[in-house]
């Protein structure tokens, strides 16, 4: 049986929000994504705004979406 796949983690910073959990993040690497909340971090409430350093999930496929999974302080 085929495993899932492998998920690409890179570190960026949230540059601005958008309506409905949305923002634009711009990676260490020097791109830029758009990037959602995950539902643990919804579930949690735990709030992002512009400037802060966040960890990004991006699938191998789209590598113009990604999930924030973690926000460092």
């Amino acid at each position: 049986m085929a495993g899932k796949e492998e998920k690409i983690e890179l570190e960026g910073e949230v540059i601005e929000a958008y309506p409905n959990g949305m923002f634009k993040v711009a990676l260490d690497n020097g791109h830029e994504t758009l990037g959602y909340a995950s539902g643990r971090m919804k579930r949690f409430r735990i709030r992002i705004f512009p400037g802060d350093r966040i960890k990004v999930e991006l699938s191998p496929y789209d590598l113009n979406r990604g999930r924030i999974v973690y926000r460092y302080r």
